[in-house]
């Protein structure tokens, strides 16, 4: 109960937190409306800078009011998040814990992905729409090998075609 109470306390400080942006964001091309992977805070170190001295109209500094409560940070949805790799990390995978999926190959995510649902394991990823997905992409890729096993063969009949 007092988690649930914290995530909605969490939600709520999320929509009034401000986007934190550094100084002169606006002016500087490459740090621009539609480059957000660059708009990075950095603390103003300015003698003079209004954004250090915390003048009104020139933004906010990220502060300790803004940090979400001790007992869900870092968590996802009340969930510690932990990195599963292969099939064995699963198990480490328990009650409060949320499984995320590391950067793997889509043969080890699809085992991955049923030996969690085989378990009853917390994943972060929607399984059901994930092995749907997978699926039409194993199907693509075995049409792409029949045909290309098809051309290798006419190739093989033209040249032996072509000897006689």
């Amino acid at each position: 109960m007092e988690i649930k109470r914290l995530l909605e306390y969490r939600r709520a400080l999320k929509k009034r937190k401000p986007k934190f942006l550094r100084k002169d964001w606006h002016k500087i091309s490459n740090l621009g409306l539609r480059r957000e992977n660059k708009q990075v805070w950095r603390k103003p170190k300015g003698r003079h800078n209004k954004l250090r001295e915390k003048k009104k109209s020139h933004g906010k500094n990220p502060s300790v009011g803004y940090m979400s409560p001790r007992l869900i940070r870092g968590t996802i949805e009340g969930f510690i998040p932990l990195l599963v790799k292969n099939e064995k990390d699963l198990e480490k995978v328990g009650k409060g814990c949320i499984g995320i999926i590391a950067k793997v190959g889509m043969k080890k995510k699809i085992a991955i992905v049923k030996k969690a649902e085989e378990m009853g394991v917390n994943l972060l990823i929607n399984r059901k729409k994930f092995l749907k997905k997978a699926e039409k992409i194993i199907a693509e890729i075995s049409k792409k090998k029949e045909t290309s096993t098809e051309k290798t063969k006419k190739e093989e009949v033209k040249t032996e075609e072509k000897k006689q």
